[in-house]
């Protein structure tokens, strides 16, 4: 069974998902879905998978950062974003806290608005209080590009896409990011797209 990634405009990635019980983690049903949403993941490509992005409406998001997706980016490009390889894990119920005032701002895109991609504004240190796929509470302590993307998904588990948070002028093609944007600093970024 293959599973469909649902797009901008789909009701589901605007309503809050409805937590998970101990016992339903645990179920062979949420069990299976865990699986497919991480082939679903992987296929896309993609660092992050929530699971209205797939229809259901309920607090659980999958993340990896493999090292294959790291190895088009320099030395200086990872130590700037703060990336390195996340092992696959499984966020459920999480409740979010922002750790001090330290952000960052990066283009980021989504598997639920394909083709696009936007500069948004993140904090680079946060806590994440969760269950496991084994429905054991976890806290999760998280810095730069790690913290970005547990923000973005718990944010789908929420309603909240990206693009209610971006800097709107900076809105481009995926294309256009790569082909203008990819190479230049993000303070280099803002400003050509604030004289335009």
């Amino acid at each position: 069974m293959t599973l469909t990634i649902v797009q901008a405009g789909d009701p589901v990635l605007r309503k809050k998902g409805r937590a998970l019980s101990k016992d339903e983690i645990r179920s062979p049903q949420i069990q299976q879905l865990i699986e497919l949403m991480r082939e679903a993941m992987r296929d896309a490509p993609g660092v992050g998978l929530a699971a209205p992005q797939i229809g259901e409406s309920i607090q659980l998001a999958v993340i990896e950062d493999r090292a294959e997706y790291l190895g088009d980016l320099s030395a200086d490009q990872l130590a700037k974003y703060q990336r390195t390889v996340i092992p696959f894990h499984v966020i459920i119920n999480p409740k979010l806290t922002v750790v001090d005032d330290s952000s960052a701002v990066f283009f980021e895109g989504c598997l639920s608005v394909t083709g696009f991609s936007a500069v948004v504004d993140r904090a680079l240190n946060v806590r994440v209080e969760c269950l496991n796929e084994r429905g054991e509470e976890v806290t999760i302590n998280a810095q730069g590009w790690y913290a970005r993307i547990l923000q973005h998904e718990i944010d789908h588990l929420n309603g909240i896409l990206y693009i209610d948070r971006m800097k709107t002028r900076t809105l481009t093609t995926a294309e256009n990011m790569y082909r203008f944007w990819r190479n230049k600093s993000i303070s280099k970024v803002l400003a050509d797209f604030s004289s335009s």
